[in-house]
């Protein structure tokens, strides 16, 4: 049953399931086999080894395009499951540290839906592809093979133990990997981690939005100032299917939110705007609060073991799984398995491949690393590594370039595509962003977010 061109793909979130449409769709494998330890829902509900599943998330353009390449139609799919394409950021009513972002139309934007539904329409279409066996309510034990080159996994299904022989394993498995423990177990060498922990506390509840004046509604996002020195506070509102407000508070070490539901308004307008907590006054709860708090930055540093075993590549959280505030994870994941495809080509799977995908997704992966640890380890409490002068030389410049692009649009345009992962960092630090920035801006940024009157009509509920 399992060939010589059998893959293996442990874990079958996001990250899990394109991996496993990359490897069924390469002419090199023959049959993929996704091993998943929950049991996996028909529809779009939510899974137990999610737990910040039932928080905001956002699928960045850079993700999305990944994906829809992927899995053609992916996106109308999931605009016609209840979905929202909105513009970035003209469907973002944003507060940054330095001021309101203006609202304008680009090429980029986010799709805005329950992670759930996201996940669903993926695990839909990758259960129909051919070659694709879906083993749930298993369990990965180990790996078979030794530190230089893995052959497959041992499996626990239901009392049962299996073995799976397999040219490639893949871990997908996400922030509660062992893949640093199965390696050990093989005789590799230990595998060293960063960790950036503010302490972070979500807390999210769902509201039924203001019908029908709320259709089309932006997110609204405030951001906590990382220099006042304080707990750093966030509110996002996020429209999501089924006509519903998701809305997720957070605060870091300090200033976490509460679970209890009759503060959960009052935390929100206590931010630096109370914009969402005025939105969510009047409206109507449909649950509880549902509280997380494994939120830390933590990254794996396979790509600095002196010897990567052949036939074994880690993705997705399971690499570096970012505090998800800065909604980067999803489109992360989305970049890797665009990896795995493209080393798929140039190596089928011969034994250079691991190796080659293994470096080039720990590139990937500091893209989001710098965007979320570079932010979080500025505010008080933090665990993990100390800042050092390069970091507060950067930080002074990037306040300073937030501040330009709230006033000139041609580098917010430059800033709007790193954000969303479509343009590397150094975009930013080319010469006409940087002279821009030396100049700064030229006008103050407006005082209150910048609705427009359809949308004020909602905020001050005149359309009730």
């Amino acid at each position: 049953m399992y060939g010589p061109t059998h893959a293996v793909v442990v874990g079958g979130g996001l990250a899990g399931m394109l991996a496993a449409t990359v490897l069924a769709g390469h002419p090199t494998v023959d049959t993929v086999t996704v091993v998943e330890r929950d049991e996996l829902p028909d529809g779009a509900t939510e899974r137990r080894g999610l737990p910040q599943g039932h928080h905001a998330h956002v699928l960045m353009s850079s993700g999305a395009r990944i994906i829809e390449g992927l899995l053609p139609g992916v996106t109308r799919a999931w605009l016609d499951a209840g979905a929202h394409r909105l513009g970035l950021p003209h469907g973002y009513v944003m507060l940054l540290p330095q001021g309101w972002l203006p609202r304008w139309e680009t090429e980029e934007f986010v799709v805005s839906c329950s992670r759930a539904l996201l996940d669903h329409v993926v695990r839909q279409r990758v259960r129909r592809r051919a070659g694709v066996r879906v083993l749930d309510r298993s369990r990965v034990t180990g790996l078979l093979g030794d530190a230089g080159r893995v052959t497959g996994v041992r499996v626990s299904r239901e009392g049962v133990d299996e073995e799976l022989p397999a040219a490639l394993v893949v871990d997908a498995s996400g922030r509660a990997s062992r893949s640093p423990r199965w390696l050990a177990e093989l005789g590799a060498e230990p595998v060293a981690e960063d960790l950036v922990d503010s302490g972070l506390r979500y807390a999210t509840r769902i509201f039924r939005a203001p019908q029908p004046a709320a259709r089309g509604f932006p997110v609204v996002n405030v951001q906590a100032d990382p220099t006042r020195h304080r707990p750093g506070q966030t509110a996002a509102l996020v429209p999501i299917e089924g006509g519903r407000w998701l809305v997720t508070l957070s605060g870091t070490r300090g200033g976490e939110p509460p679970a209890d539901e009759r503060r959960f308004v009052a935390f929100a307008r206590g931010m630096r705007h109370p914009v969402v907590g005025d939105l969510i006054a009047d409206a109507e709860p449909l649950g509880p609060v549902r509280v997380t708090n494994s939120t830390a930055n933590r990254r794996r540093r396979f790509d600095r073991m002196g010897r990567w075993p052949a036939g074994f590549v880690v993705l997705g959280d399971a690499v570096a799984s970012f505090n998800p505030v800065y909604g980067h994870g999803m489109s992360v994941a989305a970049k890797e398995a665009a990896i795995l495809r493209a080393e798929l080509d140039r190596h089928g799977l011969a034994p250079g491949l691991a190796g080659s995908v293994q470096r080039a997704v720990a590139d990937v992966a500091d893209e989001g690393w710098q965007h979320a640890a570079g932010s979080d380890i500025r505010f008080p409490d933090v665990r993990g590594a100390a800042p050092s002068t390069i970091d507060r030389i950067r930080w002074r410049y990037q306040d300073r370039l937030f501040r330009t692009a709230l006033d000139r649009r041609p580098i917010a345009e430059e800033l709007i595509r790193v954000f969303s992962l479509s343009a590397p960092s150094s975009r930013l630090l080319s010469p006409r962003v940087a002279l821009a920035t030396l100049r700064g801006p030229r006008a103050a940024s407006p005082s209150e977010p910048p609705f427009t009157a359809r949308e004020l009509a909602v905020v001050r509920r005149d359309a009730l």
